[in-house]
């Protein structure tokens, strides 16, 4: 497949098993896929069974490399969370998912930093989610912590750039934690990008203050509700307040080349025609 540098695809289901993952995407024309390699929304699943971990790694085959999958955690984790039982428990799970990477061979997970839950500032909160990926790193070798930028619904952290730049910061191995740009939820928090000029201005900003070396991968998502809102709800591409010029500039921008581009939008039934869509806005 011809990818002009663009390894594009979506969060795909791996019902039965990871194994399933890749051939999903395959099914969907994908060259990227996020997954959940764990129920999502339970706090303990059962280990990777080895024959899975093998049919998983044999399936991805020569067409899927690690640095074109993007793992997401489990919702429930909250890496900032201000009381020590929660905390526990949020890293914990948190490590248990970056060995399930490590079994896989993979080289990131991409997690939503966390929320101070109105119990302790933000400063105190992005210095806990830096301690918690200190921590996760010291136990695990080769795969990266990447950070996911918020819509700021809530208190969740992590909307603005500078709170991005700030844990990174505070984390020790810088080699190993990177961020995933979420178009929705950078524009719900408050960052345009509805034209050309607009996208400019942000990921120039982006670049300035956090630095596209740590941009590791892309949730390439439409948003149901307006700028600066700070409401996350995800719309098919074009169908949303951001519409599609933010999509053209991503495509067109070499500095969003060869790392997994994923959409997370609703409707899965259309995902092989918005990876086209994507595909037919690539120069050349």
């Amino acid at each position: 497949m011809k990818t002009n540098g663009k390894f594009i695809g979506a969060h795909v289901s791996a019902s039965g098993g990871v194994q399933n993952a890749p051939q999903n995407a395959k099914a969907i024309g994908a060259n990227a896929f996020a997954l959940f390699t764990k129920n999502q929304r339970q706090w303990v699943s059962a280990p990777l069974p080895d024959d899975g971990i093998a049919a998983f790694k044999e399936n991805c085959g020569g067409e899927f490399s690690a640095k074109h999958i993007l793992p997401h955690d489990s919702y429930l984790i909250n890496l900032g969370h201000p009381e020590a039982e929660g905390l526990e428990k949020s890293r914990t799970a948190f490590l248990d998912e970056m060995q399930r990477c490590e079994q896989l061979g993979l080289d990131r997970l991409n997690f939503h930093p966390g929320s101070h839950l109105k119990k302790c500032t933000e400063d105190e909160c992005v210095a806990t989610i830096a301690e918690s990926i200190n921590i996760a790193l010291s136990k695990t070798n080769g795969v990266s912590a990447v950070i996911e930028n918020t819509a700021g619904q809530g208190s969740n952290m992590g909307y603005r750039f500078e709170q991005l730049a700030s844990m990174i910061e505070q984390v020790e191995d810088k080699s190993r934690v990177g961020v995933c740009i979420d178009t929705c939820h950078t524009f719900t928090s408050g960052y345009d990008l509805r034209t050309t000029a607009a996208c400019k201005e942000t990921f120039d900003r982006f670049d300035e203050i956090v630095g596209f070396q740590y941009l590791m991968g892309m949730h390439l998502n439409d948003s149901k509700k307006d700028l600066a809102t700070r409401v996350d709800r995800h719309h098919s591409l074009g169908e949303g307040f951001i519409g599609l010029d933010c999509f053209r500039f991503i495509m067109a921008d070499e500095r969003f080349n060869d790392m997994p581009l994923i959409l997370e939008t609703p409707d899965p039934s259309i995902w092989a025609d918005e990876i086209k869509l994507l595909r037919s806005f690539q120069a050349g």
